[in-house]
């Protein structure tokens, strides 16, 4: 009854329209939801977990290229059980190994800082099969018809896990001395991730009528393929950018602030804004302006992040953080309904749907990878004068995706010739 009711409520405000979206769509939500919430609480507080522990820059940065570095290894193990048996599989072996993951975190505590390559080892792989079953999931429970708004609802649900969970965790951290507030928080989003791992139950399985898995021809489709092999640079050029944004916000925010309280309420202010962002891009009736929002929502984080050339200061922070929360989504969005939409026409279609994923994952997180290794390299410090100029740098980088997606008007309408033989293989 409760689903039924918010899916009422959705149709009501305009944010589903005509095009009605499985209740196992709602379910999924539901579901992410769940794990999203319990993400936002330890996820958030994890590398200023490790910072407070270790004050440096370069292990946090270690820690997160270990984590994205093995994620794309991850991502081809989840494909190939998603193939071979269901993306439930994976997708349910995800969570409950995030699950675990944290509950080690819980016992370890401050040895967590001495084996930090084991538990982002441990991490990446976690995420890597719980993100291989979810984002063939979104693909499955939607049509081209509707994907647009479902990723725009799975923004508004992303981030309102965002928001409660980050204020959460900031009020615990809070009334706990040290450290100890940080295992309470662990401890929350350990319950919240089996939570999910048990609504993850009733969504059941496909019949499989393809298990081949053809990875292997990855590489050919790349050369016929000249619009998906854009794409793909696309997600590198955003991961240039987004492995920066992935850990750094929350340690100058702690710097610039102090205090983890601060640090969690002004995280539940940039996921608001980015839930009113999710909410008009929801409400749009076409998702075919790919290169024009890309290229306005990087001219507008682009221009905040050169604040911070004139100081790294609680303002400048905000300023950035506050431009980037109501322009990224926006990139994100146009970029996964592209991309979706590339893959109805690839070919094999359907029949390479796991494949495409876990190709797409491996350009995002090499991208991750290398702009968390140049900013480690050159800013090991977040008091460091190099720091805002790599950022700056990794944002002007993401003009690039313009040039990269749709074809011409940057609508998606695959290219004459070409282009367009390639996609009908």
């Amino acid at each position: 009854m409760r689903l039924r009711a918010w899916k009422a409520r959705l149709r009501g405000t305009g944010a589903i329209g005509q095009d009605d979206l499985k209740p196992e769509a709602y379910i999924t939500l539901f579901i992410h939801g769940c794990f999203q919430f319990g993400a936002s609480m330890s996820g958030l507080f994890l590398n200023l977990y490790l910072w407070r522990l270790t004050e440096d820059l370069w292990i946090n940065g270690m820690f997160n290229m270990i984590v994205y570095g093995i994620t794309p290894l991850a991502f081809a193990a989840g494909g190939y059980i998603a193939k071979k048996k269901d993306r439930m599989v994976s997708y349910r072996l995800g969570i409950m190994l995030i699950a675990l993951f944290y509950l080690c975190v819980i016992f370890a505590r401050e040895q967590v800082a001495a084996y930090y390559p084991v538990f982002a080892l441990f991490n990446g792989i976690a995420l890597g099969l719980y993100w291989t079953g979810y984002i063939v999931l979104m693909y499955d429970v939607t049509s081209e018809r509707n994907r647009g708004r479902f990723l725009a609802l799975n923004l508004i649900v992303f981030n309102s896990a965002g928001l409660a969970g980050p204020a959460l965790s900031g009020l615990l951290i809070g009334r706990f001395e040290g450290l100890q507030g940080y295992i309470v928080t662990f401890a929350v989003a350990f319950a919240m991730f089996a939570l999910a791992s048990a609504f993850s139950l009733k969504i059941g399985a496909l019949k499989p009528r393809h298990r081949a898995y053809y990875l292997k021809y990855a590489g050919g489709m790349m050369k016929r393929n000249r619009l998906w092999l854009k794409s793909l640079f696309g997600y590198f050029v955003l991961g240039l950018f987004q492995g920066i944004m992935l850990f750094l916000p929350n340690i100058l925010l702690y710097q610039t602030y102090g205090r983890e309280d601060w640090v969690g309420l002004l995280t539940v202010l940039f996921a608001l804004i980015t839930i009113g962002t999710a909410f008009t891009i929801s409400r749009r009736k076409s998702h075919d302006r790919v290169r024009s929002d890309v290229f306005w929502s990087s001219l507008f984080v682009a221009a905040a992040s050169c604040v911070l050339l004139i100081d790294v200061a609680w303002w400048t922070v905000l300023v950035f953080m506050v431009v980037f929360s109501i322009f990224n989504p926006l990139t994100i969005n146009s970029l996964n309904v592209y991309y979706y939409r590339l893959m109805d026409v690839l070919p094999l279609k359907g029949q390479f749907r796991i494949e495409s994923v876990v190709i797409r994952e491996l350009f995002l997180n090499i991208g991750r990878v290398l702009s968390i290794y140049a900013l480690i390299v050159f800013a090991d410090r977040p008091d460091s004068a190099a720091l805002p100029v790599v950022l700056v740098a990794a944002s002007l980088l993401q003009f690039a995706i313009v040039g990269l997606v749709g074809g011409k008007g940057g609508s998606f309408r695959p290219a004459a010739g070409a282009d367009n033989e390639a996609l009908k293989g």
